[in-house]
């Protein structure tokens, strides 16, 4: 649809470097030695040097280049017509389009291989050859676009410029003999790029941000070397210069909410909580323009080395587990075979370039972060796929270095909370517990080409639970998502119905309707907000954070598609779905993590299904047993009064209790269940998988009264430590207590480590455990012996400031923002200003008057 997505782009000029945001311009003393440098880096980057290509863990890796390049060459000698490539039609499918343009940068990298490492390097014949087919695919299926633009837009703008920008890169020494080739090319990238004055980046198109703004401007940029624009160059930079930018969600540039927070959270797709796929990408490819303006007069000092360092302590190190990317930062992504530890591979290779480009201890933190993640994830961790020949020669040398000690960015007993994109990590030792979110600001999920077909509760609470030395592959991935029921996800509270995926509802992989007044096609704003990644109606959605200790809270409600639907915005052939009501409580901390449900209830009238946990492994090793609440010994699986549950895999040797504080009869299921790939992604391979799934459920009746519920999940738990909650002070279990679970209140206490930790909903005055809070918020109090440390947060990211109450006369010692302490009768009034704070939790200490 190439009109539709025109009509969305701007005819502005791009606005160029925002100082504001981005205070580090590029340089304007350029000349021609900086492109050539900028040139002869990207060649070094693509095909290596003759030291690298001399290392031995590169040899394997070039041979692969050549191997693949002349498998290309075959394809071109038995093309028929209408291809460059045999099996490769052209003319009505882009994603053709840019496999084309992929293979002629295939072998145009390995004519270009340093130090002769390649029988094809130096090969005029062959390199006229691939310069000669860029000619005839811009001839018949670029330079007219009347009868291009057509799928994906990204195609068009960044993925097919990208290969014939780096194959004219590579073949540079060779385009005088090809004249009119690069004059010719070149107008066409820009206006299929936008229409507008010398093809500017259009910084206010919605296309154009985070990660694919990074990777359309490194196209400009080498574009501009090769035709010897340092303009184009200079405003390339200083476009992706804006990318380093710290978002500010209350000063938004351009209107862009894509990039990296103050929290360490990434989102892109406006709305989307994306560390693990679009983030890696972007951390990839900043990364790479750093390296290729090395040398150059555009060279940035240490600022944005520095920038991208804290992405990764920050951002990137708590979301990765032993090695494993979890799936609660990866949208969509989620659904494909390759995701988990082949994700993080692209992280290490991004971070043993940055390590590179650092200096002192924290390039040696970054070099024993690699060394940790390739001991972590072994074999998964595969430098032969990476992308640059030098990468995979400083990879070996760094993992050969005695000096460096493999350590984790992450200490092993800590809490991140990501406010801006709605996720918690929580760390101990033996596991970590990560939660999803949503809210009007971020997405239930995301689904997008036929990727995660079935996502609808990803978002709503759902929560990973992963265990020390398992092999994550085996128990999360997209194996787990086929072989569990996606109303039925760990933490999930949904209604009992059959939903439809978009390809199954609609025949397509989007709903199509360019004549509705919100036009409905597969690139469009609304198609975007209704379909591919809606966010709820729900404002509250949140939690403090105080040390390694965390609290977070939601309240669910219908997404922003079925509310326009009842309002009679969307056309009737839209199906959207409603969700169930609850509020909802997460309390991480020491030895286990407790949830808590209030106000189960559903509007519509169906049946509730509230899954506390769901497990699958690979393992049939796995058992359950447990303790009814009258003291005496049950094995599962069955429905039953329990006081715990206890799940064990004898071949990982790995466990985790459940004990259910405040709940009615359970069913616990265990079962082995066999499903295809092919049900969470068209794309997938056909292929199934078999796994044993473990669940454990409470049902609520369509028309019963509103549920409340309060339970723990305690991993590496036995039986001895499940029995000690059902004991007295004292013991470790018995520290534990619920104060309160309603759906204007929810609070737990642990008397163990001094907590209390209070979530609260609404407007009014709530109490609990010696804290008085008034409206909505999130507190955790830490009394250790004459100290009290009190983090608070709103979850709602509305409030100028929230007031609260604390037993005792104390006074304020510190505190990291404004916090005003004043006695009242009773205790000590705190008003804590969280005025544009976006969740993030503020932090005082106090001491007795």
């Amino acid at each position: 649809m190439p009109i539709s997505r025109r009509l969305l782009l701007t005819a502005a000029p791009a606005a160029g470097l925002l100082t504001v945001a981005c205070p580090w311009p590029a340089r304007a003393d350029t000349g021609e030695d900086d492109l050539s440098r900028v040139l002869a880096n990207t060649v070094a980057s693509l095909a290596g040097t003759e030291a690298s290509n001399a290392h031995p863990a590169v040899q394997p890796w070039l041979a692969r280049q050549e191997a693949t390049a002349r498998n290309r060459l075959a394809a071109m000698d038995a093309a028929g017509p209408g291809e460059l490539f045999a099996g490769v039609p052209l003319g009505s499918d882009d994603a053709l389009l840019a496999r084309t343009a992929g293979y002629l940068l295939d072998i145009a990298r390995a004519t270009r291989l340093a130090g002769g490492r390649s029988g094809l390097a130096d090969d005029v014949a062959v390199q006229d050859r691939v310069l000669q087919a860029v000619a005839w695919l811009h001839t018949h299926h670029l330079a007219d676009q009347s009868k291009g633009y057509y799928g994906n837009w990204f195609n068009w703008e960044i993925g097919v410029p990208g290969s014939l920008t780096r194959t004219l890169v590579l073949l540079s020494h060779r385009l005088p003999e090809h004249p009119g080739l690069l004059t010719a090319l070149l107008p066409t990238l820009d206006a299929y790029l936008r229409h507008g004055k010398d093809g500017d980046v259009d910084l206010d198109s919605r296309f154009h941000t985070g990660a694919n703004l990074a990777d359309i401007t490194t196209n400009r940029i080498l574009q501009g070397a090769l035709t010897g624009d340092t303009q184009r160059v200079s405003a390339a930079i200083g476009d992706q210069l804006t990318v380093y930018a710290t978002i500010d969600p209350y000063h938004l540039r351009h209107g862009v909410t894509d990039g990296h927070y103050a929290d360490g959270s990434f989102i892109q797709h406006h709305s989307v909580a994306y560390t693990g796929s679009y983030g890696k990408a972007l951390l990839a490819r900043v990364v790479q323009t750093t390296a290729l303006l090395r040398g150059t007069s555009w060279a940035s000092g240490a600022e944005l080395v520095e920038v991208v360092q804290q992405w990764v302590r920050d951002g990137f190190a708590p979301v990765v587990f032993e090695g494993w990317m979890m799936e609660a930062v990866k949208g969509r992504a989620v659904s494909r075979t390759t995701t988990g530890y082949t994700d993080v591979a692209a992280v290490v290779e991004a971070v043993v370039d940055l390590a590179e480009l650092s200096e002192g201890a924290e390039a040696e933190r970054l070099r024993s972060w690699v060394a940790y993640l390739s001991e972590a994830a072994g074999p998964a961790i595969d430098p032969q796929g990476f992308g640059s020949p030098l990468s995979i020669a400083r990879h070996a040398d760094l993992l050969a270095d005695p000096a460096v000690r493999p350590a984790d960015l992450v200490p092993t007993t800590s809490h991140s909370a990501f406010a801006a994109m709605e996720r918690n990590v929580h760390r101990r030792p033996g596991w970590a517990f990560t939660l999803s979110r949503s809210s009007e600001r971020i997405s239930k999920y995301e689904y997008m080409n036929g990727e995660n077909l079935l996502p609808w509760f990803q978002g709503e609470g759902a929560h990973h639970l992963y265990l020390s030395g398992q092999d994550q592959s085996r128990v999360f991935g997209v194996d787990h998502l086929v072989t569990v029921d996606p109303a039925q996800l760990p933490g999930v509270l949904a209604p009992v119905e059959q939903r439809r995926s978009v390809p199954d509802l609609y025949g397509t992989r989007w709903y199509e309707d360019p004549d509705h007044p919100l036009g409905f096609t597969s690139s469009s704003e609304s198609q975007n907000t209704y379909v591919y990644f809606p966010v709820g109606t729900s404002a509250h959605s949140g939690g403090a954070r105080l040390g390694a200790y965390g609290t977070a809270s939601m309240v669910l409600s219908d997404d922003v598609a079925h509310r326009d639907a009842e309002r009679g915005v969307l056309p009737p052939e839209l199906v959207t779905w409603a969700n169930a009501r609850a509020t909802r409580s997460w309390f991480m901390l020491d030895e286990e993590v407790v949830l808590l449900v209030a106000g189960v209830s559903d509007p519509a009238g169906r049946d509730v299904l509230v899954t506390l946990d769901r497990r699958s492994t690979a393992s049939a090793a796995v058992t359950v047993t447990g303790r009814l609440r009258d003291g005496s010994p049950w094995t599962g699986p069955g429905r039953a009064d329990l006081a715990w549950v206890l799940w064990q895999d004898e071949t990982d040797r790995v466990s985790v209790g459940h004990v259910l504080l405040d709940t009615p009869e359970v069913e616990v299921t265990l079962e082995q269940v066999r499903a295809s790939r092919r049900a969470v992604r068209l794309s997938n391979p056909a292929t199934t998988a078999t796994r044993t799934v473990f669940g454990v459920e409470v049902g609520q009746p369509a028309g019963a009264e509103p549920l409340a519920l309060a339970w723990a999940l305690v991993p590496g738990a036995d039986a001895a430590a499940l029995d000690a909650y059902a004991g007295g002070p004292g013991t470790s279990g018995g520290a534990l207590r619920v104060l309160a679970n309603t759906t204007s209140l929810q609070a737990v206490q642990h008397t163990g480590t001094g907590l209390t930790a209070v979530n609260t909903f609404g407007t009014g005055l709530q109490q609990a455990g010696g804290v008085r809070v008034d409206g909505p918020a999130s507190v955790l109090v830490r009394r250790s012996g004459a100290e009290t440390v009190v983090a608070v947060a709103d979850p709602t990211t509305t409030r100028d400031r929230v007031e609260l109450v604390l037993e005792g006369s104390l006074r304020l010692v510190r505190s990291d923002r404004r916090v005003r302490a004043t006695p009242v009768d009773g205790g000590t009034r705190l008003t804590v200003d969280v005025h544009q704070h976006h969740g993030r939790s503020v932090t005082a200490t106090l001491r007795p008057r």
